[in-house]
């Protein structure tokens, strides 16, 4: 079933695909899981859009309309992914998409936003297939490849060599472990690797085999549940290696899904630390309240927020009438946009804003250092 999340007025669809029933607003269109596995983080960044552009709603919107985000549940599907994409891109009133929740969910997608000349803003990855030069595609964060270049650049420093690296058994997961092998060759070194079926269960057969290559240092590169379920089985085993994870993990969702085992595992940030007094951590943690979420502001809902306030920024810029195209012309001319101590840079052919990592390790009582 369609999930549709509205700001303002409710919608009600009257045909096969999402139309907002107001000629009078700003749409922008996502696919996320909003059921299934990884519905929590597909939640959290419809969320933390949502707040943002309630936010804005609130004190007249942008250029005296309202900024509608309908979101559609993919399931973690790339295939419902796709379609949903190829619903949204229906809507005449649609202006951009943004904010998918991973490269596989992008792989059908950003094709489709390209032949349409519409923008395909801040999806939830740092992964190659998001990281081309295309002029339809924004992102707001580092690229694995920069986030796994620091963590392998600190375990090394330290004498640590046999790595072995945690992917999916898919087109993205395969580059990921790429990146890792051709930065490790630099040094002379090779990686080993432990390949996941994407969306499948995790138990003891697959941390045994990790266990059996001995690692000293173990990089994640899935999701939180799996990322979790190898962490809780290495500890029960009695093997604490040294264990790093990407920012596509979800720090929050792999700290609450893993529980004590999660103690000292380190994990990279693309965004500020969600407890920083940084203006623009603390305008987002304002608006997630105002917006009514209970649970603390993580650092997804934050990543999600700052990707609203890109597009929200972007329609006030667009060149009149504004439309899919003076939007994404008004994106690739955005220059610096200083967000309150967190700076997004895009320029004509240079539309990956952002290089900011940091690394984190989660402590013994369940929180990220600094946090």
């Amino acid at each position: 079933m369609i999930q549709i999340s509205r700001i303002a007025a409710a919608v009600v669809l009257t045909c096969a695909f999402p139309l907002s029933q107001a000629a009078d607003k700003w749409v922008v269109g996502q696919s996320a899981p909003l059921s299934g596995n990884n519905a929590e983080f597909g939640k959290a960044t419809r969320d933390g859009a949502n707040a943002w552009f309630a936010s804005l709603n609130a004190k007249g919107g942008v250029a005296g309309r309202q900024i509608e985000l309908l979101t559609m549940d993919d399931k973690n599907s790339r295939k419902a992914a796709g379609e949903n994409t190829k619903a949204l891109l229906q809507n005449p009133q649609l202006l951009a998409l943004f904010g998918y929740g991973s490269a596989t969910l992008s792989l059908d997608s950003l094709p489709q936003a390209e032949a349409a000349g519409v923008a395909f803003v801040a999806p939830f990855s740092g992964a190659e297939p998001v990281r081309k030069n295309t002029p339809s595609l924004f992102t707001i964060r580092a690229s694995y490849g920069e986030e796994m270049e620091k963590m392998l650049n600190f375990w090394t420093s330290l004498g640590l060599k046999r790595v072995s690296v945690v992917h999916y058994d898919d087109e993205v997961g395969k580059q990921n472990l790429q990146v890792v092998t051709a930065y490790l060759k630099k040094a002379g070194l090779v990686p080993q690797a432990l390949s996941l079926k994407r969306n499948a269960a995790v138990g003891k057969a697959e941390v045994q085999a990790l266990i059996a290559q001995q690692p000293e240092v173990i990089l994640n590169t899935v999701l939180s549940g799996a990322a979790a379920e190898i962490q809780k089985e290495m500890v029960a085993a009695g093997r604490l290696v040294p264990t790093s994870s990407l920012s596509f993990v979800g720090a929050d969702q792999f700290i609450a899904a893993a529980g004590p085992a999660s103690a000292g595992v380190s994990i990279s940030q693309v965004v500020p630390n969600t407890r920083s007094p940084m203006p623009a951590v603390r305008e987002c943690a304002k608006a997630l309240e105002a917006a009514g979420i209970k649970e603390p502001m993580n650092s997804t809902h934050l990543e999600a927020c700052f990707g609203a306030r890109v597009v929200a920024e972007a329609i006030r810029r667009a060149r009149k009438p504004v439309s899919a195209q003076t939007v994404r012309d008004a994106l690739a001319n955005l220059g610096t946009l200083d967000l309150g101590g967190y700076q997004i840079t895009f320029a004509p052919g240079a539309q990956h804003g952002s290089k900011y990592v940091e690394l984190a390790m989660v402590t013994r009582d369940g929180k990220l250092t600094g946090r």
